[in-house]
């Protein structure tokens, strides 16, 4: 998911090559943001920027009103308008030495949307979970601004990534995130005001990439590493050691991969396997009988194909797969992933099939974890309406076995600016400081869940980190609490991802915050849930309630407030229940989890009494903490309020 940094800089030089070329005799140059199709923040001042020659005079024609600068030493300028209600498309004419008229400008909300890959993950990726809407919608009034990915941890960069305003129709409504679309859709729809969603998201990077290195101060590890990373010589022992490790992880590999190298290769359909082994699909070969094996692996099967699936176009479903594949039919190369999160969805034209015997085979390379393939996904032939199901017996053998080596990461520029404090800050969120927003959705914390007691202080510093450079106030700032992930436990436990749901719950003390529980829409097997629907629309209630003066009650599941000890019994009161509390599915409350003061946890008996929960267990005579939903994913957590939002997670013993 991570781009090239060299790649990208090497575009963004061709860029300015060609603009330098261009601005010969035009002089006037605007930031990414200010361009065609972008909306502006109503009812509020608004900013427009750009760069000129020094001493250059620079007029701005909008909405019937006329602003005028001069351009300073510094070679920027900036003019600010006055509120202006919702409406347009408006045009813009700026003119200095050149002219520039920017077209179909609409004014209405504007959020900032920032993250993880959860934030990221476009409609592309859910158009099998949301057909109706991929089909269907057509909304020219929510705009979508994608920031390119980039990072830089030497200085704040004065502009953003080369982007651009796309409307939520056509091909452009599958380029945008899947939450952000969902979220504004549910706000236009309601209040029909024009939504623009800027979305600066990276998957896999901790949350202070994203801090200013102002706000990091009050971290001293964080400074020791910001000033660590802004020496060229800590930097260039870095990019120098990459070579050295990666030669270390060539000797690892044997040569060559069987798979390629004998008389007939394993993908080719005349191949004959011997002595392969068998292979339930879908699961992971370190269930299945074979330990600590990494390399590269062939996995084959025949299936019967009917004629009446054969001449037409056809969809290969392979669910998700750890790490990467290149998979083929009938010897032919279908397509391939790089790695483990996006789901295998290959498209095969009319003639790759044939009535009778076809053979599918997967090449699959694995480097680390468990080797395999996703459970409790999508593994099927889909053609002409009719459905193969791939999930049963496969064949496999080995190519190439990696020996065993000391994985030690590589050492690069890329890795480093991406994942290092204030890196992505600097050029994806410092250069739309000044676009004026009604607030802030953010979406991240999978990358800091062995730290999740440290995000409890990260996470307020972030929040009030942007809303002072964008100098706006408390602006809502609305964010998603991690969902359930991974294997379910039917006993009291331990759990970092509970404790990080704790970090996050306890930053709601910001005055006009947001926290869109979501324990309840993830998916045991992925770490990117494809319901994003949920996610989006139980944002938007709460950017209803803070942005919007909705009266509804129901704007938030049941969180936690404060308790007491009566007898052996725990009288726990809450905030946000709105219209009440409700138990999901009915009969008793569940996953509450009760301790003495040993902290050894033990399943409780749950109550609901008005606005309160009483919580007990007849063993535990001087109870002294509870917690619910406290495991990394709590399936069966089932106190909600009426709406059907769920109660977030938490401790009462949060020390």
């Amino acid at each position: 998911m991570h781009k090239n940094i060299f790649s990208f800089q090497v575009a963004y030089i061709n860029l300015i090559v060609l603009f330098s070329a261009f601005s010969a005799n035009a002089t006037v140059r605007l930031p990414q943001l200010i361009s065609n199709h972008m909306v502006l923040q109503r009812n509020t001042n608004f900013k427009i920027w750009g760069w000129a020659s020094p001493g250059e005079k620079i007029s701005i024609y909008f909405n019937g009103r006329t602003e005028n600068t001069v351009t300073g030493t510094d070679s920027s300028w900036q003019v600010s308008f006055p509120a202006m209600k919702e409406g347009g498309p408006f045009t813009m004419n700026i003119k200095g030495d050149n002219k520039i008229i920017l077209n179909d400008i609409l004014i209405g909300d504007v959020w900032f949307c920032s993250g993880q890959s959860n934030m990221v993950l476009p409609m592309e990726r859910l158009k099998e979970k949301y057909p109706n809407e991929v089909e269907n919608d057509n909304f020219p009034e929510i705009r979508n601004f994608f920031v390119p990915t980039s990072a830089d941890i030497s200085r704040v960069h004065d502009d953003l990534p080369p982007g651009k305003w796309a409307s939520a129709a056509g091909a452009d409504l599958l380029q945008m995130g899947g939450l952000t679309y969902f979220f504004a859709k549910q706000l236009y729809q309601k209040y029909h005001i024009p939504i623009g969603i800027i979305n600066s998201s990276v998957g896999g990077y901790s949350i202070d990439a994203w801090m200013s290195a102002e706000a990091l101060h009050e971290f001293p590890a964080m400074e020791t590493k910001i000033k660590d990373l802004k020496d060229s010589n800590y930097i260039n022992n870095l990019i120098r050691n990459k070579p050295a490790k990666e030669a270390d992880y060539a000797l690892s590999l044997p040569a060559p991969d069987k798979g390629i190298t004998g008389p007939v290769k394993w993908i080719d359909p005349d191949y004959v396997p011997e002595n392969w082994h068998r292979f339930w699909l879908p699961g992971y070969w370190a269930d299945q009988g074979v330990k600590g094996l990494h390399g590269i692996l062939y996995f084959r099967k025949e299936i019967e194909v009917p004629a009446s699936m054969t001449d037409v176009p056809a969809k290969l479903f392979l669910g998700c797969i750890v790490d990467a594949d290149s998979t083929f039919v009938n010897g032919k190369f279908v397509g391939n992933i790089t790695y483990q999160y996006p789901p295998r969805r290959y498209n095969l034209p009319p003639g790759i099939l044939k009535a009778g015997k076809n053979i599918i085979v997967i090449k699959l390379t694995n480097t680390s974890e468990k080797g395999g393939f996703v459970p409790d996904k999508n593994y099927s032939l889909n053609a002409n309406g009719q459905k193969i199901d791939l999930r049963g017996d496969w064949i496999y053998q080995v190519g190439q076995a990696q020996n065993p080596h000391k994985d030690e990461g590589y050492g690069s520029y890329d890795w480093v600016t991406h994942n290092s404090p204030a890196g992505l800050y600097n050029t994806m969120v410092a250069p739309a400081n000044h676009y004026a927003i009604k607030g802030f959705v953010w979406y991240q914390g999978e990358a800091d869940w062995s730290d999740p007691k440290d995000y409890a202080k990260y996470l307020p510093a972030l929040i009030n980190d942007w809303r002072s450079k964008w100098n706006e106030g408390e602006i809502p700032f609305l964010y998603a609490q991690l969902p359930g992930f991974m294997e379910v436990e039917y006993s009291p436990s331990e759990s970092d991802w509970a404790r990080l749901r704790q970090s996050q719950l306890e930053s709601l003390v910001l005055p006009n915050t947001g926290m869109a529980v979501t324990i309840d829409i993830g998916e045991w097997n992925d770490i990117h849930p494809l319901d994003k629907k949920d996610v989006g629309e139980r944002l938007a209630l709460w950017a209803e309630h803070l942005a919007y003066g909705s009266n509804d009650p129901d704007y938030s599941g049941p969180v936690y407030q404060s308790y007491q000890i009566e007898g052996n019994k725990i009288i726990l009161h809450f905030i946000h229940t709105g219209t009440g509390f409700m138990i999901r599915g009915g009969g008793d409350l569940y996953y509450f989890a009760i301790a003495g003061a040993d902290k050894k946890y033990v399943w409780a008996n749950a109550k609901i009494e008005g606005d309160k929960i009483i919580v007990w267990n007849d063993k535990i005579l001087k109870p002294v903490s509870v917690r619910y939903a406290w495991a990394n994913n709590p399936e069966g957590a089932n106190l909600y309020n009426k709406k059907g939002l769920p109660a977030s997670p938490f401790e009462t013993d949060n020390k």
